[in-house]
Formats: structure tokens, C-alpha cells, sequence
């Protein structure tokens, strides 16, 4: 049976199984899968994170070291996030430089963790115009069972949280946390068949024709967004969407499930 039969058999059955209100894995629609998370993981990191959203799983290291800032921001710290796609995780992903999917995601964590305000860039200020502390964020995906993207904000935001800035190392003083005043968390969901899901499998990406990630902050507001896919979404459909995912990044800050 080639692959394309196989591809539309698959669709089929998980568009059917949507139309029944069912989900493959017998998941409610507005229901994530578990979370597990362990953080300073990496020894020689300043802060990190390994989670796994059901089997999806990532690692993820936090590094900071002295650098300059950027002219426009000249009082304010550094961010760069990165995210690879290894190919131990998927027989889909290459060696090779960052692919465009790899880099939208990681401009999605990225965007969350900076317009959230999450790290308060301004104590990141060591002399105003020359030195600053820069935060590298850097995800590596170890196992693709669908929706790295939340895996991948979710890691973020745990490693971020428990880092630490190396004054001593650096003779800048003192080391000190990170200073964190916010924890924006990532939500994605797809549409299928008119029906909005949050945190897609594998099998639930390959046939949605539109994705959604939702980035919402403590108080509730949003500070990052991003729709791919060729479907549009209508007004309610959207305004569904903001409304899941803030009820579903509150639940997860709530339960505590990211133990920090």
C-alpha cells in the first residue's frame, strides 16, 4: 500500500474519530498530555530542564556570559534562543543547519519569553552601553511524538526559572537567580474538521489544516501568537482558541506541574 493511501486512511480515521468527539489517544479535545519534568539536568549549565509532554521530549540548557548589548536597548540584556531538530528524534529531521520549521519555533519560545517580560533585561545591565549578560537558550529535541513547540516554551520558561547568573565566574560579583517576574506558557492547538485540540500528536499535525500557538502570561494577557498552515480560522474559532489556552497555561501553572 503506498504512502499516500496510507496518508488519506489516516486522515480519515482521525477525522472520523473527531466528528464522534474522540481524540486517537482517547484524549478529551482540551486535554494535554502528561508532563514530566526534571530540572538542573546539565551540570555545567546555568540552568536547565528536560520535559516530556507525553512522548514528545526535550532538553534544554540555559548559558550566560558577558557580551555587548544591542545599540537600540543599551541598559538591557541579551536573549537568543536556538532549537535543533537531532535526528535521533525523528527519522524526518536531518543533520545539517537549523531548517525553517526549527527556526520558527524557536522565534516562537523566543518571542513568548521577550514580550512577557519574563526576565527583567534591565538588571541584566552591567555597564550600561558596554556590558551586559546574555542568555542563550538552546532546546534540543529528543523524541518527536508531536507538538515540540509547547515542549520546547514549556522547557524554556522551567530552565530559565532556575538559572542562576555566574557573577563570580565572571568577576562581576556575586552570583544571583535569574531575574524572573513572569511565566508565560505556550499552548497550541489544531483544527480539524471545525474542531479546535489542544497539545497535537503526531498523527493530529499531519492532517490539521491550521495550527495555532498561543503564548499567555500570569495576569492573562497574551505576549506571542503564531498560526501556520494554508486553513484560516474564523473569528469564534480564534477567540475559542485564546480563551482555551489561557484556561489550559493557567491550569498548568496552577497544578504546578512544572515543579518550580
Amino acid at each position: 500500500m503506498s504512502n499516500e493511501v496510507m496518508s488519506a486512511l489516516k486522515k480519515d480515521y482521525i477525522y472520523n474519530l473527531i466528528l464522534k468527539g474522540e481524540r486517537s489517544d482517547g484524549r478529551a479535545f482540551d486535554e494535554f498530555r502528561d508532563i514530566e519534568l526534571r530540572t538542573n539536568v546539565i551540570e555545567k549549565a546555568e540552568g536547565s530542564a528536560w520535559l516530556k509532554l507525553g512522548k514528545t521530549e526535550v532538553l534544554v540548557g540555559v548559558k550566560l556570559q558577558v557580551g555587548k548589548p544591542f545599540p537600540d536597548s543599551a541598559d538591557q540584556g541579551v536573549i537568543i534562543t536556538s532549537l535543533e531538530l537531532n535526528p535521533i528524534a525523528s527519522p524526518d529531521f536531518e543533520a545539517g543547519p537549523p531548517r525553517e520549521n526549527a527556526i520558527e519555533m524557536a522565534r516562537v519560545a523566543d518571542r513568548g519569553i521577550r514580550e512577557s517580560g519574563a526576565i527583567d533585561l534591565t538588571k541584566l545591565c552591567i555597564t550600561e552601553g558596554e556590558e551586559v549578560w546574555m542568555v542563550f537558550i538552546d532546546v534540543h529535541v529528543l523524541n518527536n511524538y508531536g507538538n515540540i513547540q509547547d515542549a520546547a516554551s514549556l522547557g524554556a520558561i522551567a530552565a530559565l526559572m532556575t538559572a542562576t547568573i555566574p557573577a563570580e565566574r565572571e568577576g562581576k560579583g556575586e552570583d544571583s537567580p535569574l531575574p524572573i517576574r513572569d511565566m508565560p506558557l505556550a499552548v497550541t492547538l489544531v483544527n480539524i474538521g471545525g474542531s479546535m485540540l489542544v497539545d497535537p500528536g503526531l498523527d493530529e499535525e499531519a492532517v490539521c489544516g491550521t495550527r495555532i500557538t498561543i503564548v499567555s502570561n500570569q495576569d492573562g494577557s497574551i505576549s506571542g501568537m503564531q498560526k501556520s498552515g494554508d486553513g484560516a480560522l474564523t473569528e469564534e474559532q480564534l477567540l475559542s482558541a485564546v480563551e482555551m489556552a489561557c484556561k489550559k497555561a493557567s491550569q498548568i501553572r496552577e497544578a504546578n506541574l512544572l515543579n518550580i
